[in-house]
């Protein structure tokens, strides 16, 4: 043993500690790897990567790294000025208590959040199978023939219902009716969407829309204020006139009260908040949308399907994958690409949980306290609205009195108006409460006896009357121990960074630590309601304000939003404020948005949205940006030039070296420069897009920042801006800025803004420069051990990768008839994600490895990636047949290879150990490979029906052929 030495204090004391638990290779790794990749450290490598006229050669002007320790007890201490007063504003979002069992299990459990979205069905059935549950429950309950896996939330899906409708309507309108009694932020979103699409919005009472010449309607069903009315006649008024009918409700409240579907509703949406999901001071929560079946081609977003895999067996998957913007580009009829999948499996379980039985009982309860406390009010002299479900509408008071009243009793009630309030119960509501709040107006309440006097408020006439949610899975699983088991059989059938690297490219599945995540569940984060007063979320104002001054420094713009809750969200929200700027310098006639044929499939998507007409541009052979094709654009559509989007470093994988001039000619011809940030995992402490000429960027805060993906959603997209800009950014609702809300939330999902928070607190100046570096150099070293068997498509300066590759399969299709979708299934044998298939290039595989990822990850990897290779030269020399081998029957059950009867030419132990590390830990996938033909030719989409073997799929509905 060596002898001891003396050591400072400053030496033991390690704030770095949490840079080293999250960058995955030691300073001994990290130096093999250099030596693979042909560099002597790492600033030496990344000054051959990144190009001279971008790099940033001053350090972060950020703190040095924290321990966990001291960041959480400063983010508690942030959390501490925060107010949590009980919130009976309503207004969408509602107090609900998260089962714990959910809590633990779903929210808490990496094996839930730091899953991918389900693109693989083989390794995904567990999360389709809670989302194919969300569906069927919306379905049940809107009384819908189809649902999708969520939407952002209810403002964006009923903005998303407003174009579905205006996509399937027969009426040749371009005016939209909104009734005037929808949620305020609905209204807001609407205004925002509406206004780039060019669509006519008609705002006024609901009953008016019968005689107005619309393609369709939105209504609110119980409205904002609370009251039910019957919107038969207005249904029947609209079909008449070939119009579409959309309905944004409450599920709870349709427990209770007639579903939409019943009586007209062509398409359904809202928020599924009040199942189990906390207030978040506006989100994550999963939206919903359900519809009828003629429009489930054209419906926004995932939708989860039923097909059968190779050995016949049921299985799902994602369905009428054609729809979603990465296959259709400019022509998409929405930028959707993404779900709150997190959320909709919370919501789920709580259905699940409950039971309808259970969801009845809450929802009769919170009514019978809605009517309680309205009986009391009544006595007092207090005018109530009539016809409500939980919330009460009350006029002719002294708003600002009770107001200030209700504070001091810890009560934020809604604001209407000077002389009305509104109070939405819940299932939190206690009856102690109920006295409380009858206290406030003057009066006590004999609770006991009121609720023997008092009748319901439900209409009669919209009482419900059909079964929902009758499946076994709604029905079976009310004990905790039942739940757990449940939940837990769910998550073995998938697979998630708890278990193996998923080296998406484009996608950065990094380390989400344990302690970014611990914030997220507090209560002073969780239980503010988005539009408590001001002075109660002094800790959230100073969270936001913090982060933005991390990312203005991270990116060298000047100003960020918060509010959009998705990556393509922050896409649309920089191409507002871009058009909102032109427009205001007299420029409002630019209407030409160039786009590289590289680009992420949103970005077209999103350009559309607002209005811009996409002209595509080349990629030279190299895969870079063809400056002298842009450089030809620009000039051609000077007059009209809007903007380019460009990706940075590209989604080829590399620096280009011309970013700097290419943004000089665009500001040349009076366009600007959005840099899509799906890749700033390569920039961060290295280059700045603010810095090199770009005016405006979206952030991944689900890719670079650390928030997880959580099976697909949720994610946040903050918008980054230049100065000229910022006036520009998504106002505030009730807010007077030039460009409207574009979610439903001011602050977007703003729960989950202290992972980021944490992240960069932990990390530090040099930490997060460390963290690029790595990512850099595990691409490249991914890239130099696999080159000897699978070519890299495009590098860069000096023949290096940026943070991710692209491995080249498509002359092994051509030899041997091997697809790079054979080797992305293969993969699963060996306990891998396959990395992104088939993008950008068809045929090929996109690697990300991230920092995150030890160098033993990486050489496991390496190694199925080798192994699988040789067993593609053994179908070249004939040693393997080129149909019965293990690629094009991958991936193999646990049921296949230990059958009684072997069919395949090769053994079975090639088949299930590949790799002699298989035999201790082995990741079995619960199916075959998956048909997606089947499932898009018999579409079905809710939770299959318990029976015989004759209840295969295509037995639930006529073939729906493509």
């Amino acid at each position: 043993m060596p002898a001891m030495t003396a050591s400072t204090l400053r030496d033991l004391e390690h704030p770095s500690a949490f840079v080293d638990r999250h960058i995955g290779p030691n300073d001994a790794e990290i130096a093999h790897m250099l030596g693979v990749v042909g560099h002597d450290s790492l600033d030496a490598m990344t000054d051959a990567i990144v190009p001279g006229g971008i790099a940033s050669r001053a350090p972060l002007a950020l703190p040095g790294a924290m321990t966990e320790v001291d960041a959480l007890a400063k983010i508690r201490g942030v959390a501490k000025k925060n107010t949590v007063l009980r919130s009976v504003i309503g207004q969408g979002y509602y107090g609900t208590h998260t089962p714990n069992v959910i809590l633990r299990n779903i929210l808490e459990n990496p094996a839930w959040y730091t899953a991918y979205t389900p693109y693989q069905a083989e390794i995904s059935q567990g999360r389709m199978e809670a989302l194919i549950n969300f569906q069927t429950m919306v379905t049940d309950l809107t009384g819908m023939d189809i649902a999708n896996a969520s939407l952002l939330d209810e403002a964006t899906a009923a903005a998303e219902a407003m174009t579905l409708a205006k996509r399937s309507a027969k009426s040749k309108s371009n005016v939209f009716f909104v009734a005037d009694d929808v949620h305020p932020q609905t209204l807001d979103v609407l205004r925002t969407r509406a206004d780039g699409l060019g669509i006519e919005l008609l705002i006024g009472p609901a009953g008016d829309a019968k005689d107005a010449d619309t393609y369709g309607v939105l209504l609110q069903y119980p409205n904002t204020f609370g009251r039910i009315d019957d919107h038969a006649a207005v249904a029947e008024a609209v079909h008449a006139r070939g119009g579409v009918v959309a309905v944004a409700t409450d599920l709870l409240a349709l427990t209770l009260i007639q579903a939409p579907g019943r009586w007209g509703a062509d398409i359904v949406v809202g928020n599924s908040q009040r199942f189990g999901v906390p207030f978040g001071f506006g989100g994550p929560h999963a939206g919903f949308m359900a519809c009828r079946d003629a429009y489930k081609r054209s419906m926004p977003g995932r939708l989860i399907g039923v097909s059968v895999d190779a050995a016949g067996n049921q299985a799902y998957r994602l369905t009428l994958q054609t729809r979603e913007q990465h296959i259709r580009r400019e022509k998409a009829t929405s930028n959707i690409c993404t779900a709150q999948v997190l959320l909709a499996v919370m919501a789920s379980m709580y259905a699940v949980y409950h039971g309808p039985d259970g969801l009845t009982r809450i929802a009769r309860r919170t009514h019978r306290f809605a009517s309680i406390l309205a009986a009391a009010l009544g006595k007092a002299g207090v005018t109530v609205g009539d016809a409500f479900f939980d919330t009460l509408h009350i006029t002719g008071v002294d708003a600002d009195a009770l107001h200030a009243k209700a504070r001091d009793a810890g009560f934020n009630l809604r604001a209407i108006d000077a002389s009305s309030v509104g109070i939405s119960l819940d299932e939190t509501t206690t009856r102690d409460e109920v006295l409380a709040l009858a206290k406030l107006f003057g009066t006590d309440v004999d609770i006991e006896a009121l609720d023997a006097a008092t009748a319901d408020a439900l209409p009669t006439a919209l009482a419900r009357d059909t079964q929902f949610m009758t499946h076994p899975v709604f029905n079976t699983h009310h004990s905790e121990h039942e739940l757990l088991r449940y939940m837990r059989t769910l998550a073995d059938r998938d697979l998630a960074m708890d278990r193996t690297m998923i080296p998406l490219g484009s996608c950065t599945m990094k380390l989400n630590a344990t302690a970014e995540m611990i914030p997220v569940t507090w209560p002073e984060f969780a239980n503010i309601h988005p539009l408590a007063p001001a002075d109660q979320t002094a800790g959230y104002t100073e969270l936001i304000d913090g982060l933005e001054t991390m990312l203005v420094e991270i990116t060298g713009y000047d100003a960020v939003s918060f509010q959009p809750n998705s990556g393509a969200q922050g896409e649309f929200a920089g191409l507002l404020a871009i058009r909102a700027y032109q427009q205001a310098q007299g420029q409002g006639h630019r209407d030409i948005c160039l786009i590289p044929e590289s680009a992420h499939g949103t970005n077209p998507a999103s350009a559309q949205m607002v209005g811009m007409t996409v002209v595509v541009t080349r990629c030279d052979k190299d895969g870079n940006v063809d400056i002298d094709d842009i450089r030809a654009k620009a000039e051609k559509y000077s007059d009209r030039l809007a903007a380019l989007m460009i990706t940075y470093p590209s989604t080829h994988g590399v620096f280009e070296e011309d970013v700097v001039a290419i943004c000089d000619i665009v500001h040349q011809h009076g366009g600007q420069v959005y840099t899509d940030g799906a890749n700033m995992n390569a920039l961060v402490g290295v280059a700045k897009p603010g810095k090199w000429g770009s005016d405006v960027s979206h952030l991944n805060l689900h890719k670079t920042f650390c928030i997880p993906h959580g099976g697909g959603g949720p994610g946040v997209g903050p918008c980054a801006v230049k100065s000229h800009l910022a006036p520009y950014l998504p106002r505030a609702l009730g807010g007077d800025g030039a460009v409207g809300m574009v979610s439903a939330a001011t602050f977007g999902s703003a729960s989950i803004l202290p992972i980021s928070w944490m992240y960069i607190a932990m990390m530090g100046a040099d930490g997060l420069r460390r963290a690029t570096q790595v990512a850099l150099l595990n691409a490249n070293y991914v890239a130099k051990r696999l080159a000897p068997h699978y070519p890299t498509l495009y590098t860069g300066r000096n023949d290096l990768v940026a943070h991710e590759c692209i491995l080249d399969l498509r002359p092994i299709k051509d030899a041997t008839g091997i697809s790079a979708e054979d080797v992305a299934k293969r993969l699963i044998d060996f306990g891998f994600h396959a990395p992104t298939l088939s993008f950008p290039v068809s045929g090929t595989l996109m690697v990300e490895p991230t920092e995150s990822e030890s160098l033993h990850e990486l050489d496991r990897f390496i190694d199925a990636m080798i192994q699988i290779r040789g067993e593609i030269q053994a179908i070249e020399d004939g040693r393997l047949d080129r149909e019965d081998n293990p690629l094009k029957h991958a991936p193999h059950t646990a049921m296949q290879v230990t059958a009684s009867e072997w069919t395949h030419a090769y053994p079975r132990e090639l088949a299930a150990f590949p790799l002699a590390t298989l035999r201790h830990t082995k990741y079995w996938p619960p199916v075959a490979r998956v048909d997606n033909v089947h499932g898009d030719k018999n579409v079905f989409c809710s939770c299959i029906p318990v029976g015989s073997a004759e209840d295969a799929p295509e037995a639930f509905s006529e073939p729906d052929v493509v």
